[in-house]
């Protein structure tokens, strides 16, 4: 199956559809990315805070071996994590990213959150989430570094050939408008919570306009964050079973969650689903296999609420980024 790609402002070209890897256990995420990379795949979206990139990088490594793919045809996205923003902190974790997927660099480098904590030795603890402590959810230590000293410590990344583009995640527009007033390289890439609950179509179309290609998570909505047991994730109704998304999915053959990839990767958005098994692995990949009608997709537009599940707000009672 041919990989879609978007042409990122940095001149290299992203797959419109990827996998995502939060939450994607160890012991079974080398198997995971292997036959992601059998059934098609070329993005993969990993992080710092995943804790899983040494094994993720294991099945990449198999299927380089094996001569299933090759290097350069992969697109390989991780992600500096909030306790890393001081300058001098930013290349030497990168490169530990990079020793621990067993690459020689990143295709796309993104700043996790516009959120800057505490350093966290990686010899104490890795990875260090969002406690200074790793234990109470009240010890959250903000640190003085700045958006812009962290944008530009990434920025010498690309430089040095560590990654080959930079990106942001969960950043609010007026957030996007500082960056963009002094930063040397653009962020080719906004990554964002993004579903029919939570459409946030101004923040894409500015993004848009200025050149920046969005990309979705949490695609499916409340589902992700079931397992979670967030609360209003619980009793949010289930977009696979909303009455609008089968309705179109009957329509056009295809299953629900093809509708929700498709109605953004049909607006721009690229899409980096987790697949749970191998044949939705392979439906996923599918998002841009058809076409939805402009009627289709105001009727999922409609749907937002403003329902937001990945929030630090929502989860500690603090550091309210989106409001």
């Amino acid at each position: 199956m041919l990989s879609v790609t978007v042409t990122l402002n940095s001149g290299h070209q992203m797959p419109l559809v990827g996998h995502g890897l939060w939450k994607i256990s160890n012991d079974t995420i080398a198997d995971h990315v292997y036959n992601a990379i059998k059934a098609g795949y070329r993005l993969f979206d990993g992080a710092a805070d995943y804790g899983n990139e040494v094994e993720a990088g294991q099945g990449v490594a198999r299927a380089i071996n094996e001569g299933l793919v090759k290097r350069e045809e992969l697109f390989i996205v991780s992600k500096l994590w909030n306790t890393f923003h001081e300058k001098e902190r930013v290349e030497p974790i990168c490169r530990k990213q990079l020793k621990d997927w067993g690459i020689e660099y990143f295709d796309l480098y993104i700043m996790h959150f516009p959120i800057a904590l505490q350093y966290v030795d990686p010899a104490a603890r890795y990875p260090p989430g969002w406690f200074f402590d790793g234990i109470t959810p009240t010890d959250i230590r903000q640190s003085k570094a700045t958006i812009r000293e962290t944008w530009e410590a990434m920025e010498s990344l690309v430089n040095l050939g560590l990654t080959r583009s930079l990106g942001i995640s969960n950043f609010n527009c007026a957030s996007i408008l500082d960056l963009l007033r002094y930063a040397r390289i653009r962020p080719a890439t906004l990554q964002i919570e993004h579903h029919p609950y939570l459409v946030q179509k101004p923040l894409v179309k500015y993004a848009q306009s200025e050149g920046i290609t969005v990309t979705a998570y949490s695609s499916f909505g409340p589902q992700g964050y079931v397992e979670m047991d967030l609360e209003h994730a619980v009793k949010t109704p289930h977009l696979f079973q909303h009455p609008v998304i089968k309705e179109i999915a009957e329509k056009h053959g295809k299953g629900a969650p093809q509708v929700l990839l498709r109605w953004a990767t049909q607006q721009g958005v690229a899409v980096i689903p987790k697949s749970d098994t191998q044949a939705m692995a392979l439906e996923n990949l599918d998002a841009k296999g058809f076409d939805l009608t402009e009627e289709e997709i105001q009727r999922i537009d409609k749907l937002d609420q403003g329902l937001r599940f990945n929030d630090p707000w929502i989860y500690f009672g603090c550091l309210p980024i989106f409001t």
